[in-house]
């Protein structure tokens, strides 16, 4: 299967460990990049079921790592809208448990978009953009019922 990355498309193996194997520095004629993207953390344990799912079932993606790319920022006004603060915001990683009690009080959609833009790992991982839809989490039930 092949998948669309860094404007090279590559063959995306999975086992232990996710690879990405160059196979032609150029797009595929008569070829498109998907157009669901998947952002998070390459290696959140949720990230990695998620997109097994996804290769499994054929579905074309392109993973953006939102902490190396700096996207979190920028689409987070998107997000919000579409999906909601709460939906986004990650109340039981780490992350959130070693915010200080000033950080972790009175949050609002103001104060969540700033400590998601500040630590991008407080966004609950995967974010599936398919265009139409945002999928937040990684659900097998629910990206089943998307992709049918």
């Amino acid at each position: 299967m092949l998948r669309y990355f860094k404007d090279t498309w590559c063959d995306l193996r999975h086992g232990v460990n996710y690879r990405l194997h160059s196979i032609t520095p150029k797009p595929m004629p008569n070829s498109s990049p998907p157009s669901v993207r998947c952002y998070g953390i390459k290696n959140c344990d949720t990230m990695k079921k998620a997109m097994t799912w996804l290769t499994e079932n054929g579905i074309a993606f392109e993973f953006v790592d939102y902490k190396k790319a700096g996207v979190a920022e920028a689409n987070l006004p998107d997000w919000m809208a579409r999906a909601g603060w709460e939906t986004l915001l990650n109340r039981r990683g780490l992350m959130w448990k070693k915010l200080t009690d000033e950080e972790r009080s009175a949050v609002d959609a103001k104060k969540a978009q700033k400590l998601m833009a500040q630590y991008p790992a407080l966004i609950k991982r995967p974010v599936l953009d398919t265009g139409d839809a945002l999928l937040v989490g990684f659900s097998p039930e629910t990206y089943a019922e998307h992709f049918a």
